[in-house]
């Protein structure tokens, strides 16, 4: 104690010194496949963020698989998160695996070896629901399909506001899909769970993918730098997404790799990369096999026009607005990817 009773400024940075860091908790939920996989390494390697639990979904592989490359990726990171088992197939579709981007294994093939550990018995959305209500105010982080939030919605609405955060990776907003003309795969996959998300409530950031397009791609140039680092990581990192690679050059002709997840997750991480973003209504069509999955973004604010009003009626009545992001930093998306990876 100093002279007048109070504590001294040493005393005071001791007292603050011993008090533990408080990290941010991250629930992610995942289709895990190659790009998805160094997303959770980005995340189970920052500093600031706690991820509480993984949660496993139907999308780019089973869902057996994705929980199984979820624990694979964990274990290379050290972390013993827990990973549990969610939806085996959309809401109202048939599974449809995007093994022609990510190889069989949704790993790129490579013959990785089961991991040490398995899934939780407790069924995904019921673990939404509860890690939900006991870490209030986490940062939801989805890279699949949004079946298990969906059905997590579904048996409690009320976790959309103990929510600080729900960053999206899915969507093509005003641009060209990637697995058909008019949708992302992520929302096309099961785009009836995404109408549910996208009218819940939750603080929903959009990471389309138009933002793991053009400078974001990691070229060859950044591919060399990546392995340069020499890290068992940074290789897996690369090895993993080799089919992707392949796929990229044969869906746009590039040379590259796109990451459209680890996009995503830089994005949560550290929302100052976004340069660009508003807010708007989001619809998701699910009456047209043309347009199934198509996230159409109410850019101009047109919505409640009375020529749209019929149409846009149950996004309306919800009430409830996406941040829609349309550019970001791909520099400093870039150096949070190296840092992850070094």
């Amino acid at each position: 104690m100093s002279a007048r009773g109070g504590s001294s400024p040493a005393e005071i940075v001791g007292q603050f010194a011993i008090l533990p860091l408080v990290n941010i908790p991250f629930l992610i939920d995942t289709d895990t496949a190659s790009d998805d996989a160094v997303a959770l390494i980005m995340a189970l390697r920052s500093p600031e963020v706690h991820v509480v639990a993984i949660t496993a979904v139907a999308g780019n592989v089973a869902v057996e698989q994705a929980a199984r490359n979820a624990l694979y990726t964990a274990e290379l990171c050290g972390s013993g998160v827990r990973v549990f088992l969610g939806a085996p197939k959309p809401l109202k579709r048939a599974h449809a695996p995007a093994d022609w981007f990510h190889g069989k294994d949704g790993l790129g093939d490579h013959g990785y070896p089961p991991p040490r550990r398995t899934a939780e018995k407790q069924y995904a959305p019921d673990a939404i629901v509860e890690t939900i209500q006991s870490h209030p105010g986490l940062v939801l982080v989805t890279l699949g399909p949004l079946t298990n939030v969906a059905l997590a919605l579904e048996k409690n609405p009320g976790i959309a506001g103990q929510v600080s955060r729900c960053v999206i990776m899915g969507g093509a907003p005003c641009c060209e899909g990637n697995v058909t003309p008019a949708a992302e795969y992520n929302i096309w996959c099961d785009p009836e769970a995404a109408r549910i998300v996208l009218q819940s409530g939750l603080p929903i950031e959009l990471v389309g993918w138009h933002l793991s397009r053009g400078e974001a791609v990691l070229r060859p140039t950044d591919i060399q730098k990546v392995l340069n680092f020499a890290t068992p990581l940074a290789r897996f990192a690369i090895e993993c997404n080799s089919r992707g690679q392949e796929a990229f050059l044969e869906q746009t002709g590039e040379r590259g790799i796109c990451l459209p997840d680890p996009v995503a997750m830089a994005i949560a991480l550290d929302p100052t990369i976004v340069t660009s973003r508003s807010s708007h209504f989001v619809e998701v069509a699910t009456d047209s096999e043309l347009a199934r999955g198509m996230t159409v973004v109410d850019r101009l604010n047109v919505a409640t026009n009375e020529r749209n009003r019929d149409v846009w009626a149950a996004t309306l009545a919800a009430g409830h607005k996406a941040e829609v992001l349309w550019t970001i930093d791909n520099g400093r998306w870039k150096e949070a990817l190296y840092s992850a990876l070094r």
